[in-house]
């Protein structure tokens, strides 16, 4: 499989709040599969996989975490408010752009304060936090005002590097396989739906601000009886879940998913010999919980790609893309026609 899609979704910065340019990545490349993909008031992006009313959504996030500028240091460095669950440990040295409201971009780095080991003897024990970060412009800057004359101001969106890396072993390693690992499983069931030649009641829905808890609430098509959720499998102790494999969500933080999908899920993993691990997140919120505290009458699932260290240095695999991938195409074939 061409993996390219997923590379270029990637390395289109998309924190929560900042999406505008990877919706328009995918509805340029739904429109260029053949449908007729459109985007919702609030910047989520829809696409329908027929002519009748959609009775299924299959939902991806295309936000990712990030952060924004919320103060100017006296010494010329930026503090920042986080945009979703960003780990400032899993972050730290992370090379990011600082993108202006006139569209300026400058590049910086997060670092904790005093970051030098040669200086500092708690730099290794030091609890990172908001207070005690910042991050140092690549810019010769020294206090606030020369930092105001680049423009950069409060509220200004910082995207950090995710440093895509595709291996000969299969694995894929980035920043941000959540949920963009889950957006290419959309855009695969968009490409081999129309090499199929399928007209089927499915709607795609790329929701944009997931990160922050309200992506999924609104914005479907009328008829949507049942909501299978793409997002990342948790792998970690504790959890079934492997990168090799499509993870299916029994319960998380919000609750148990719909006893009827999960089985039907699990029945159709087992018939086409797709690899899948059950599990249930501890710590875990979807657009499904989203969905369903909204007051949406949805049937609801959620599968979706192992992901290695979630929301921190990530990796997936090909084969746990390629089983969600396929275990969705079931999922509508059987379910559908």
């Amino acid at each position: 499989m061409d993996y390219n899609t997923l590379k270029t979704l990637i390395n289109i910065d998309s924190p929560s709040g900042f999406t505008h340019d990877a919706a328009a990545y995918a509805v340029d490349l739904l429109n260029g599969y053949g449908w007729n993909a459109q985007t919702t008031n609030k910047g989520a992006v829809k696409c329908t996989l027929g002519d009748g009313m959609p009775k299924l959504a299959i939902a991806a996030h295309i936000d990712t975490l990030g952060a924004v500028v919320s103060s100017v240091a006296s010494n010329g460095t930026l503090r920042i408010s986080k945009v979703g669950g960003l780990s400032l440990n899993g972050f730290e040295g992370g090379y990011c752009r600082i993108i202006t409201l006139d569209g300026k971009v400058y590049t910086g780095t997060l670092l904790l304060d005093n970051p030098a080991a040669h200086v500092n003897k708690d730099l290794g024990s030091s609890t990172r936090t908001l207070y005690n970060m910042h991050i140092r412009l690549d810019e010769v800057v020294n206090n606030v005002k020369e930092v105001t004359d680049l423009g950069i101001q409060v509220g200004d969106f910082i995207c950090f590097e995710p440093h895509y890396q595709e291996l000969d072993s299969g694995y894929i390693k980035s920043r941000f396989m959540d949920n963009k690992a889950g957006c290419y499983v959309l855009f695969e069931i968009a490409r081999r739906a129309k090499e199929k030649g399928w007209n089927v009641p499915v709607e795609l829905f790329f929701s944009n601000y997931e990160e922050v808890g309200h992506g999924g609430t609104c914005g479907y098509a009328e008829g949507i009886q049942e909501l299978l959720v793409i997002d990342m499998g948790v792998v970690g102790k504790g959890c079934a879940g492997k990168e090799t494999a499509c993870s299916i969500c029994a319960k998380d933080s919000s609750g148990p998913y719909d006893y009827v999908m999960r089985k039907r899920l699990v029945e159709l993993a087992k018939q086409h010999n797709i690899e899948f691990a059950l599990d249930v997140y501890p710590f875990y919120g979807s657009d499904g919980s989203a969905a369903l505290r909204a007051g949406n009458d949805y049937r609801v699932g959620l599968i979706g790609p192992g992901v290695s260290a979630s929301h921190g240095v990530e990796r997936t695999h090909k084969r746990g893309i390629e089983a969600t991938i396929e275990l969705c195409m079931a999922y509508i074939e059987t379910c559908l026609f």
